[in-house]
């Protein structure tokens, strides 16, 4: 007998009365909708996951989330079945049922509330509840929460009134919509079980219940939070009706108004209003009411003043908050545009109190703000979105709303100092949905064309700064030297040479070193990192989580981190980049008797080096929450970076923290007031140089030109020239539009994979995730006769060639090392494609990828063999040297290994012998010199003489001919003796000793 019939029978036999009472109590209202089922459990909704509408499971970690299932129970209280499931989470762990995000959104506009039954332990433990309101689907909505007490046993209907819910402030998957609770777009609810002890649970019946009443349905919205004014000015406040649904308000509503508070006086700075507006029944949504508040002159110069207005509303849903109209800042030096920037800095650091100066020093992620006021409340310098942190809809004009919005609560504060908003535009604008995609740098390293890396940089600022953002935390100017590490894609090569001629980069993000151009609508302030050393982690050193090398221990003597790591600083700071971000990393040199220091506590690698002996003059923020791994409490976290030269803190959730920690150590005495004063200017600085105190709010004059062919073409020529072809035995490549060509493998269509890691996600993903072009779409395009079967399934008879793309799938930072669920093999779907279609005819392999992968065993096999890195959205690049229209030109940014046993293997070692050494890339379309060894002899002579003359141009082009006569010779044959001599050649040619890399070829080619 199931719980319901228990219960009826149980009330029948103690009375009849109390029966008969009890169902008259519970009758709904006249005129209350029908409960409406959202989940009954009865196998009608599926354990699925998006698109798909169905029931799943999330954690912190791999062991956190909860194990479910449906179980048949004779005490349901509704229909046979029950949800159940066990859980032990020591994060966070939960189930989630989200409606299918290819169908309309829910109306759950003309409920009450959500009800189900639980079955209570009795264990004290609070059960949270989400509902997901608006966006484009349940993972893109906004989180509304609530909890219940597990206090009670067996089987309760626990109800929640709409009501209840509150803005969830911890985590907002998109940072926020619009933060009201609209009902009509609705996409599901999650439990979040509790964390500390293994437990079971059993639900049942989630319901919508009970009618909405008015003050539930109807809203008052203002048009804005803050109104910011020119002294003597009027602000005008707009009021909105706003209702869930298309029926009209049946009771009027009122809005009482007055001017109270604020630190404007009334009668001097404003005159005061008071009064009250009515929205009568029968209004329609969308009703406006308007307010005016008069400013007034008084002459002086003054810091900016506000005037809250204070609204009490009758018969509807207050605004979040009341609106302020400030008095905008006006009269004061640092205002004023033609006053040197230095000036401008000086006089604004003058008036600020110690508050302001650490709220300066302070950066928060955009989806962690507890509620979007504490930027005025804590006057935050600035706000970053981190990889994945987007708004909805994940638009240009979504972007430069969002960061509207957020400038414009700086306006609120005394000074009204704007936000510098950052995100990692690592690769292009590359969080955003169809953005241009550049190659990730490891494929401009392996272009060798400075060139090049300007214009995939001046690309990138143009479509970051379209969308409100002036600020990019790139370029990585890491020296990768163990292809283990999974942020190696991030660098330019492992030759320090290679990472400073690719710097151009910087002055195609910033434009002028003297940061003159930075106030330009297509420029952003660039940021150097990690400083210092980040590439150089020793395999098994990371302490953080699973990763192997990642953020571990950079083990060097001074001559190497001066040579290696170092250097691409000193050109950094030479081309006037902006800001430096150091390493998570720790950092241990050779007789200076500290061991192992983590990078955000090097005073003397900061302070002393980057700051004083190199001359840095812009500003340096930390990594991700980067102090919470110094040793410490908090406050020795935050006074230990702050002394190191760190002046801006990038601490994502602890802002508020931060701030207070700040303050009382400089109170203490224990961080000096100087050392504040100049990180505050440095930062102020670069404001004043962004022109954001003139223009805080976008500039989208550019964002037609985001994803256009224009930006397009310019990574469709990085896709093509980042390609390094090194093997191409009987000339397989160029194919010929003639050919009936087989293509295979899983990232041939894959525009997920071809793009990486930093795509549209912190860690990428597979899939068709933004627009672009896939390789297979681009050999379609270049008019290639093609057969497509991803896994080489399909017949093979019949073909001319076959063209097997395989490789890696996306990664970031050290979830990609090698050693952390990652490997350099090839998969076996991969390996399989590559073996029946190089069985069958001739082959070109492609290897899509952020770091070498070892073929070795299947090298013989095939025919030709492409390293193309990962090339971005534009896979018509890749198409245009597979099919000639452009020459290959690439060559290889890093060592490739025979086997992972000779990592690290770079450049310059002692002992050398890789599969393809450094700097190798064969050509096509090119006419090799003849002559030999004695065109090589006049190779030389001629190098030296465009060495003494300075004739750069021409010592690269003379070096590049030597490097081709050898390659010719050499064919597949590379011993150690051919491949340490050819990969010192090459950073010969970086370094400008033409005449020395042609002697170094010469050797080469003698060897072969």
């Amino acid at each position: 007998m199931r719980r319901s019939a228990l219960l009826v029978s149980a009330t029948v036999l103690a009375t009849l009365l109390p029966l008969t009472a009890s169902r008259a109590a519970d009758d709904p209202p006249p005129g209350t909708p029908a409960p409406t089922a959202v989940d009954r459990f009865e196998g009608e909704v599926p354990f699925a996951s998006q698109p798909a509408e169905g029931i799943f499971t999330w954690g912190s970690d791999a062991d956190d989330p909860p194990a479910l299932q449906l179980t048949a129970r004779p005490d349901a209280p509704e229909g046979e079945q029950v949800l159940t499931g066990t859980y032990d989470i020591s994060g966070w762990g939960g189930f989630t049922h989200d409606y299918a995000a290819t169908e309309p959104a829910h109306d759950w506009s003309a409920h009450q509330g959500l009800r189900f039954w639980w079955e209570g332990r009795n264990n004290g433990k609070r059960i949270a509840v989400e509902i997901k309101d608006g966006g484009a689907h349940g993972e893109a909505s906004e989180l509304w929460t609530t909890s219940f007490a597990d206090d009670f046993t067996g089987w309760k209907r626990i109800e929640i009134p709409f009501t209840d819910f509150t803005y969830r402030t911890d985590y907002q998957p998109v940072g926020g919509i619009d933060q009201i609770l609209g009902l009509t777009g609705m996409w599901g609810y999650a439990v979040t079980l509790p964390p500390g002890a293994r437990g079971d649970f059993a639900m049942d019946g989630v319901e919508l219940y009970g009618r909405a009443d008015q003050s539930r349905r109807v809203s008052v919205l203002t048009d804005a939070v803050v109104h910011p004014t020119r002294e003597g000015g009027t602000a005008t406040v707009t009021l909105t009706l706003a209702t869930t649904g298309p029926a009209p308000t049946d009771a009027p509503v009122t809005v009482a108004y007055e001017t109270t508070g604020g630190t404007a006086e009334p009668g001097k700075d404003y005159t005061p209003v008071t009064g009250a507006v009515t929205f009568p029944a029968g209004t329609a949504s969308g009703a406006t009411r308007t307010v005016r508040v008069p400013t007034l002159k008084d002459k002086a110069a003054e810091p900016a003043e506000t005037v809250p207005l204070k609204l009490t509303v009758t018969g509807a849903k207050p605004p979040a908050e009341s609106p302020q109209i400030v008095v905008d800042a006006h009269g004061l030096p640092y205002l004023d545009a033609k006053l040197p920037v230095r000036k401008r800095v000086a006089d604004l650091l003058s008036r600020m109190s110690l508050e302001e100066k650490a709220g300066q020093m302070t950066q928060a992620e955009r989806g962690a703000l507890t509620a979007p006021g504490d930027i005025a409340a804590y006057d935050l310098g600035s706000l970053l979105s981190g990889g994945g942190s987007t708004p909805t809809p994940n638009t240009p004009e979504a972007w430069a709303k969002m960061i509207d919005a957020f400038q414009l609560r700086t306006r609120a504060t005394r000074f009204q100092i704007p936000l510098i908003y950052g995100v990692d535009a690592v690769h292009g604008h590359n969080n955003l949905v169809g953005a241009t995609v550049m190659p990730h740098n490891i494929g401009i390293g392996a272009s060798r064309d400075p060139q090049l890396a300007y214009k995939t940089g001046a690309v990138t600022a143009a479509e970051v700064r379209a969308t409100g953002v002036p600020w990019d935390f790139a370029p990585c100017l890491c020296v990768t030297r163990d292809e283990r590490w999974g942020r190696s894609y991030e660098a330019f090569g492992e030759d320090p040479a290679l990472v400073e001629a690719m710097e151009t980069v910087i002055q195609g993000l910033q434009g002028a070193p003297d940061g003159s151009d930075l106030k330009d609508a297509d420029k952003v302030l660039a940021t150097a990192k990690h400083f210092v050393a980040d590439g150089g982690t020793a395999y098994g050193s990371s302490t953080t989580g699973s990763y192997t090398i990642d953020q571990g221990v950079t083990k060097v003597d001074r001559k190497e981190l001066e040579a290696v790591h170092l250097a691409p600083y000193r050109e950094a700071v030479d081309r006037g980049v902006g800001s430096v971000m150091p390493s998570y990393s720790s950092l241990d040199v050779a007789g200076d008797g500290r061991g192992p220091v983590k990078m955000h506590a090097r005073a003397d690698m900061i302070n002393g080096v980057l700051k004083g002996r190199l001359g840095f003059d812009g500003f340096v923020v930390s990594d991700w929450a980067a102090i919470d791994q110094l040793p410490g409490d908090y406050a020795s976290d935050v006074r230990t970076s702050v002394n190191a030269g760190l002046d801006m803190i990038m601490v994502p959730y602890a802002y508020r923290d931060f701030r207070t920690a700040l303050v009382d150590e400089v109170r203490a005495g224990r961080v000096g007031e100087r050392r504040v004063d100049d990180a505050v200017s440095r930062i102020l600085t670069q404001k004043f140089r962004l022109g954001l105190f003139e223009k805080p709010y976008a500039d989208t004059r550019g964002a037609a030109g985001i994803g256009s062919a224009e930006h397009r073409a310019v990574a469709r020529r990085a896709a093509a020239e980042s390609q390094v072809l090194l093997k191409n035995a009987g000339g397989l490549l160029p194919l010929k539009k003639s050919q009936k060509v087989y293509v295979a493998g899983s990232n041939a269509d894959d525009i997920g994979n071809q793009t990486g890691g930093w795509t549209v996600t912190w860690q990428g993903s597979s899939g068709d995730i933004t627009p672009g072009t896939t390789i297979l779409e681009g050999m379609r395009a270049a008019g290639g006769d093609l057969t497509y079967s991803e896994d080489a399934s399909a017949p093979t008879a019949g073909h001319d060639v076959g063209v097997v793309v395989v490789g890696e799938t996306p990664y970031a930072e050290g979830v990609g090392d090698v050693g952390n669920g990652h490997d350099l093999e090839l998969s076996a779907a991969d390996r399989a494609a590559v073996d029946r279609v190089c069985a069958a005819m001739r082959c070109a392999v492609l290897i899509v990828s952020g770091r070498p992968q070892l073929v070795g065993d299947r090298l013989d096999a095939v025919d030709a063999l492409v390293a193309s890195w990962l090339p971005g959205t534009e896979g018509d690049g890749v198409a245009d040297v597979l099919y000639g229209r452009r020459p290959f030109t690439g060559q290889l940014p890093v060592t490739w290994p025979k086997s992972e046993a000779q990592l690290p293997i770079n450049v310059g070692d002692a002992v050398y012998d890789p599969q393809f050494p450094y700097g190798w890339g064969l050509t096509t379309l090119t006419r090799i010199p003849a002559g030999g060894e004695a065109t090589l002899r006049a190779l030389g002579v001629a190098a030296r003489e465009a060495e003494r003359k300075g004739a750069d141009g021409a010592g690269r082009a003379l070096v590049t001919r030597a490097r081709l006569i050898v390659q010719q010779k050499v064919g597949q044959d590379i011993t150690a003796a051919v491949a340490a001599p050819f990969a010192a050649a090459d950073h010969l040619l970086l370094t400008g000793r033409y005449a020395e890399a042609v002697r170094k070829l010469t050797e080469a080619y003698r060897k072969a």
